[in-house]
C-alpha cells in the first residue's frame, strides 16, 4: 500500500521520486525506461511553455502536450504516453506529493479516435515461415516458436519450468512432470499463479503470469522437435526450479527474463525489416505481436473463439468447464488439426 509523504518533506525531482518507487514496486527496467522517456519529454515540453512546476500544472497544459503529439506519433503511442502521464499524476496524488491529478479530466476529454488496441501489422503464415527460417540458434528458435505456437506472453514463457513441459515420445526426454499434465504427453502447462517478486516453485519470479486460469496447451511435433534440440544443448541452470529457458550469453545458465526475450525478438524483427525505432504497436513485431498472430490465425482456422480464449487463458469458468472436461476430443484435436507449420 502506498505511504503518504509528510507535508514538510520536499521533493526536488518528482519524476525521479516516482521512478524510484516504480523500481521499488518491482517493475522491470524496461518499464522504468518507458516511464522516464515519457515523463521527461513532458517535463521539457512544460518548461518550454513556461508552465511552472509540474506538480501544479492544469489539465490545459496536459491537454496541450497530448495535442502536440498528434501528427508526430501514432495514435496508439499517444494513448500510451497519456496513460503513463495519468499513472504518474495519480500515484503522486495518492502518496500526497501532488494535490490533484490533472490527467484525470484529460483522459475523459481526449479524442475518442485514439485507439488503445491498435490495428496491427497483418502477416501471413508464409511470411512468418520465412521469418523463422532466419532464426537458427536453438534457444532463440525454441523461444520464438513457443511464443508463436502457444500464444503465451513473454513473462509466462520465462516462468516455465521443466516440470511444465511434457514432451511426447521418449520418457527420458522429460524429468519430473507436474501432476496436471503427467498423463498428457505433448502438453505445456501455463499456471496462473506466478507473480512478479513472489516465490513460486521455490524461486522468486521476475515476471507475472497474467492469465485468468491455469491452461494446458498442446505441443505439436514441430514445436516438440525445437524444444528437444534446445534441451540437448541447454546449459546447466542455477535453480532448483529447473527453468525451461536459460541464457546462453552473459547471464549463462540463468532463467531468461522478459527483457531478454524482447531483445531476441526485436533483433530478429529488426533484421527482417519488421521493427524500427518509434514504429509503435501497429508496425513493430514484438513478443506480444506473436500472441496477436496466434489469436488471429487460430481463430480463423478453428472458427471457435471459445477454444482460442481457452488457449490464451482469458476465459470464464463456463468455458473452462466445457473444454477441460473434453480435453482429448475438442481442444487438443482442434489445435493439432489447425495449428500452422512454420519450419
Amino acid at each position: 500500500m502506498s505511504q503518504r509523504v509528510a507535508a514538510e518533506d520536499s521533493i526536488e525531482d518528482p519524476i525521479g521520486y516516482f521512478l524510484d518507487d516504480v523500481t521499488l514496486h518491482g517493475k522491470t527496467d524496461r518499464t522504468r525506461t518507458y516511464y522516464e522517456r515519457v515523463l521527461r519529454d513532458f517535463e521539457r515540453f512544460n518548461d518550454q511553455r513556461d508552465g511552472g512546476d509540474i506538480s501544479a500544472v492544469s489539465h490545459r497544459e496536459c491537454m496541450a502536450y497530448v495535442h502536440q503529439l498528434r501528427g508526430e506519433l501514432q495514435e496508439s503511442t499517444i494513448a500510451t504516453y497519456a496513460s503513463y502521464l495519468h499513472r504518474f499524476y495519480a500515484y503522486m496524488t495518492e502518496v500526497g506529493v501532488f494535490d490533484s491529478n490533472p490527467m484525470g479530466l484529460v483522459m475523459e476529454e481526449m479524442d475518442e479516435s485514439i485507439n488503445t488496441d491498435p490495428t496491427r501489422r497483418e502477416l501471413s503464415v508464409a511470411q512468418m515461415r520465412a521469418f523463422m527460417s532466419d532464426v537458427t540458434h536453438p534457444l532463440e528458435r525454441a523461444v520464438v516458436l513457443t511464443l508463436l505456437k502457444t500464444g503465451v506472453r513473454a513473462g509466462e514463457l520465462c516462468n516455465l519450468d521443466r516440470r511444465d513441459v511434457h514432451l511426447p515420445g521418449n520418457p527420458q526426454d522429460n524429468g519430473p512432470i507436474r501432476a496436471e499434465i503427467a498423463d498428457r504427453p505433448g502438453s505445456l502447462f501455463v499456471p496462473a499463479a506466478p507473480s512478479l517478486g513472489e516465490r513460486y516453485n521455490g524461486v522468486k519470479r521476475t515476471a507475472s503470469n497474467k492469465r485468468k486460469r491455469d491452461t494446458t496447451i498442446p505441443i505439436d511435433e514441430e514445436l516438440a522437435v525445437s524444444l528437444r534440440r534446445w534441451l540437448a544443448i541447454r546449459p546447466d541452470d542455477h535453480s532448483d526450479a529447473r527453468p525451461m529457458f536459460v541464457s546462453t550469453s552473459g547471464s549463462w545458465g540463468r532463467r531468461l527474463t522478459p527483457d531478454m526475450v524482447h531483445h531476441i525478438v526485436e533483433a530478429h524483427a529488426r533484421d527482417f525489416g519488421w521493427y524500427q525505432d518509434g514504429g509503435g504497436a501497429s508496425q513493430n513485431v514484438t513478443p506480444h505481436y506473436f500472441r496477436h498472430f496466434f489469436t488471429t490465425h487460430m481463430r480463423d482456422r478453428t472458427g471457435d473463439r471459445g477454444i482460442v480464449k481457452y488457449l490464451r487463458g482469458d476465459v470464464a469458468q463456463d468455458v473452462i468447464d466445457t473444454y477441460t472436461h473434453d480435453w482429448g476430443n475438442r481442444v487438443r484435436q482442434e489445435y493439432l488439426e489447425n495449428v500452422y507449420h512454420l519450419l
